[in-house]
């Protein structure tokens, strides 16, 4: 007897996190899976936060619970950091440290949404916004930017999607799954629609901020006209290879910062304290590390494009940011090795496990039915020989 609750029956799974178990249950096996689905730094957290984690826990002052809402130190260099780059008019009482930016995400939609408000979702869209809108009771509006437009969703677009349901907008530029980046003019469009309204909330996902290659962040935090609508979330996952020390963060509005530090206060209280001063140690610290992550995450993007340009049927657009490549599979549909059919693009993300032993993860889970999202945050070596199987299995279809 099923006595769980209809939340949870109706919450999915994480596309991504599905395909990374499969892909370890295979790995147990003794198959030799390279797996480029999870979207993971494959670097080593920078040696100074590293030290600095460290040193907090010699120092035995940080054994207690911090603040719910982050140390005081912490939340000013976040405040300083998003007014000097980002140019976001923000101070440290409107940041809220969560644990990770999706905790963050999380926290926002719970203290906004109501049963039946609308949330415009631009699409393709990371795996977890839909699921996390719809655990507020919240309806996600999918606006959907083609691979003919770069994946770039349109101001136009997004005045068409606006009702008087409307309570809120999410984005991630740099975009996970595509890498698409938002560039100034079109931000700057997006921003004069939504600046019309302002009962609705935009929720500007920046993980990927520090890997973008168009040498311009644009945060539509930042137009004044968007101060008092806009929240920012970031976090020190992808920047500073930080996944496992869980610290994201928000700035918002002050009533809605204290909100979301009253919900976190319910469920988690404060996050963890020497997590807290390794991530003080990474913003306040060397750049260098995170500097030449991106320059690496860029040559790896330009040679997997390369190889992937060697396989016939594969419409590969070139991303702006993230390390994701996020090619049209389409051609592959209703083709067959003779033992297997291949439909869609979860039967190719499938079949690409199984048979040639590299996991990406279907573009259905985020919202474009016909691609796949490969992440090059993996060795050279890696890359290179996924690249190859792919090529090879793909060849057997007909």
């Amino acid at each position: 007897m099923n006595e769980l609750s209809n939340r949870i029956n109706a919450l999915a799974e994480s596309a991504t996190i599905a395909m990374a178990t499969k892909a370890r249950e295979l790995k147990s096996q003794g198959k030799d899976i390279i797996s480029l689905s999870l979207g993971e730094p494959d670097f080593k957290t920078p040696k100074h936060i590293q030290e600095a984690a460290k040193e907090a826990i010699d120092e035995g002052k940080y054994f207690s619970y911090p603040p719910v809402p982050g140390y005081p130190d912490l939340r000013k260099a976040i405040a300083d950091k998003l007014v000097k780059e980002n140019k976001i008019d923000t101070t440290p009482e409107q940041i809220v440290v969560s644990t990770g930016a999706k905790h963050s995400i999380a926290n926002v939609f719970m203290c906004l949404i109501n049963p039946g408000d609308e949330v415009i979702v631009f699409s393709p869209y990371w795996v977890s916004y839909a699921d996390i809108i719809k655990l507020a009771e919240g309806v996600p509006v999918f606006v959907d930017a083609g691979i003919d437009q770069g994946f770039v969703v349109t101001a136009d677009q997004v005045e068409a999607a606006l009702t008087d349901k409307t309570k809120a907008v999410i984005f991630s530029s740099p975009c996970n799954p595509s890498g698409a980046v938002i560039q100034r003019k079109e931000m700057e469009a997006i921003a004069s629609v939504l600046s019309k309204r302002k009962d609705v909330y935009v929720i500007s996902d920046e993980i990927y901020e520090y890997i973008n290659y168009t040498g311009d962040h644009v945060s539509i935090g930042s137009f004044p006209e968007m101060k008092d609508n806009t929240i920012t979330v970031n976090g020190f996952s992808k920047g500073f290879a930080m996944t496992g020390w869980r610290v994201g963060y928000i700035s918002g509005p002050i009533w809605l910062a204290k909100a979301c530090s009253k919900i976190q206060g319910q469920f988690t209280s404060g996050t963890c304290s020497i997590a807290q001063r390794a991530a003080l140690a990474g913003l306040t610290g060397d750049m260098t590390p995170t500097y030449d992550m991106a320059k690496t995450y860029l040559k790896r993007r330009d040679m997997v494009l390369e190889l992937l340009k060697e396989i016939p049927g594969i419409n590969t657009p070139t991303p702006d940011g993230a390390f994701y490549i996020f090619p049209d599979v389409s051609s592959y549909f209703g083709k067959s090795d003779g033992t297997t059919t291949i439909n869609n693009a979860s039967d190719v993300s499938m079949y690409l496990l199984n048979e040639a032993l590299v996991s990406t993860v279907t573009g259905d889970a985020f919202g474009a039915p016909n691609c796949i999202r490969i992440s090059y945050a993996a060795s050279d070596e890696n890359l290179k020989e996924a690249i190859k199987r792919i090529k090879e299995l793909l060849a057997t279809l007909n």
